[in-house]
């Protein structure tokens, strides 16, 4: 067997596993993301929902820092609720909240101008990830046990020392979290703003950073976010991140007493019942220590753990009060109209571009039509998974445009590499020898276009607002599984065609036929 023949063997097993890859990746995570119940995120536009506009209360004025701090508090208000698709966004004074689904806005109403407490709480024992039980009910969140003796986080447990030797400057015993509490739930995102609920013990989630648990058992609260007045992130001597809180006057001298009583414990920083940061209580001293009027909160801090805490601590509540200007139930039913018309142009364009492809280069037509297939395949499942996530935009009336808008960026893919083929044929050459040649000069001008096409894309997400966003983020998407594709099974699939002689030379069907190129037996013939 000669070279060449190993050599276009291997070629062609090459082309066969590219071209299987893609069809196993594309038809196999549309398969499982069905299988799994997932579909995408509808905007308010497509599922119908609540629409609510904030505007600053009567007489107050609020600055650009404040409102991106009200926009962000308000976001992490939304996505506590536990709906998904949810969008926050500001125009001009204005925060616009969409949520998707919920026809009641009643409580969106109430969470959104509610004004959270920033809560102080002694951390009773670490809890581990809820596990949510088999059948029936989880256990009451207000109505929890005592933590185990031998986990408890208290003095004579951790049996902090302080150590200059080491790096965080002290030593301290690991305590494990208590399992009894893996069944227990923490409690509602927004039942801390109940008055009696400070006043009781629970379980909430521990933020990314803020200690050793993934949650946390508390005591009642002991003090408020109202005892600070300032607080910023910066970096100690070390070069480790903190945050230097400044105190009112009462609230110094009651963080004193908190001291003195919680010395060498842990102290949970809570903001929407969620711990922030969990330290120990001045582990670096011996004794208690006035504050002076000012708290560091230290630990394994990163910059941007340590600005999350020094902005919930001087912002724990909304920098501005807010007050609804409108909050209105949107209906589906019009968006649901202007969808149906919307596909139905697009699937009568994306038919009348089949027919004219497979009119015009017969048995090429059919990888279009193939390449389609796997490209709406692959792009479903990412949609609806990204759907699972707050990664991706809802999936509204813009994002639809953004993908009818691909069609043709797609389609065009195509025709350019079929049209480098023709000319390459025109030129004299077989189509085998074509097709190396006519794909390098296709592939470049495919990336220049879909370099552009992205470019816009990415431009268009970050500068714009709205809808934009969404058409954006969703062209953006088609147009780098368009490369993608191009690459992995357009280039494979017209080469495994055109290498077949029988394909190749079908009478007015066949790849020659398409490219203009009559049957292979003439290929060498002059143009």
């Amino acid at each position: 067997m000669s070279a060449s023949t190993i050599s276009a063997a291997k070629r062609r097993r090459g082309l066969m596993i590219s071209l299987l890859f893609m069809l196993v990746i594309s038809f196999g995570s549309l398969f499982a993301t069905i299988s799994a119940g997932w579909t995408p995120k509808l905007g308010l536009d497509l599922a119908g929902g609540t629409e609510v506009v904030l505007t600053p209360a009567k007489g107050r004025t609020i600055s650009a820092p404040q409102l991106a701090i009200a926009e962000e508090i308000i976001r992490k208000r939304v996505a506590g609720i536990g709906v998904s698709g949810a969008t926050v966004q500001i125009q001009g004074s204005q925060i616009i909240v969409q949520v998707p689904g919920v026809h009641n806005g009643r409580h969106i109403d109430s969470v959104l101008v509610t004004t959270s407490q920033l809560l102080f709480r002694p951390v009773e024992c670490g809890a581990p990830a809820f596990v949510a039980p088999a059948h029936g009910k989880a256990p009451n969140p207000l109505k929890i046990p005592s933590c185990s003796p031998g986990l408890l986080t208290n003095l004579a447990n951790l049996q902090v020392q302080p150590n200059s030797a080491v790096p965080q400057g002290y030593t301290s015993r690991n305590i494990a979290a208590d399992p009894q509490f893996a069944k227990y739930p923490s409690i509602n995102a927004y039942i801390d703003a109940l008055p009696q609920v400070p006043s009781k013990s629970v379980i909430e989630d521990g933020a990314p950073g803020s200690g050793p648990y993934a949650r946390y058992v508390l005591y009642p609260a002991v003090m408020t976010g109202r005892a600070v007045a300032s607080a910023s992130a910066t970096q100690d001597q070390l070069g480790a991140w903190i945050v230097q809180c400044n105190l009112t006057s009462a609230g110094s001298a009651q963080w004193d007493a908190v001291v003195k009583l919680y010395f060498h414990t842990m102290m949970a920083i809570e903001l929407d019942a969620q711990v922030v940061s969990a330290p120990i209580l001045y582990p670096s001293d011996a004794t208690p220590v006035t504050s002076g009027g000012q708290v560091q909160i230290s630990g394994n801090l990163t910059q941007a753990n340590a600005n999350q805490i020094a902005q919930a601590l001087t912002y724990g509540s909304l920098p501005v009060p807010m007050t609804i200007l409108t909050s209105d139930t949107v209906s589906p039913t019009l968006g649901h109209a202007a969808l149906v018309a919307g596909l139905g142009a697009g699937l009568a364009g994306l038919a009348l571009v089949l027919l004219y492809v497979l009119f015009y280069y017969r048995l090429l037509g059919a990888v279009v039509l193939a390449g389609l297939a796997v490209t709406a395949a692959i792009l479903w499942a990412l949609i609806s998974a990204l759907g699972q996530t707050s990664v991706a935009p809802s999936f509204d009336l813009a994002g639809v445009t953004g993908l009818i808008v691909s069609i043709g960026i797609t389609t065009d893919s195509y025709i350019v590499y079929f049209e480098r083929l023709k000319d390459e044929t025109r030129s004299g050459r077989t189509v085998r020898t074509s097709l190396d040649r006519g794909f390098a000069s296709a592939w470049r001008t495919v990336l220049a276009a879909d370099t552009v096409s992205l470019l816009a894309a990415v431009l268009l997400f970050f500068l714009a607002a709205g809808s934009v966003r969404g058409f954006a983020f969703f062209l953006g998407l088609s147009t780098l599984l368009d490369v993608i594709v191009t690459w992995f099974f357009t280039r494979p699939a017209v080469n495994l065609l055109a290498r077949n002689e029988r394909l190749t030379s079908l009478r007015r069907i066949g790849v020659a036929s398409g490219l203009g190129a009559g049957a292979p037996a003439r290929a060498g013939a002059p143009a």
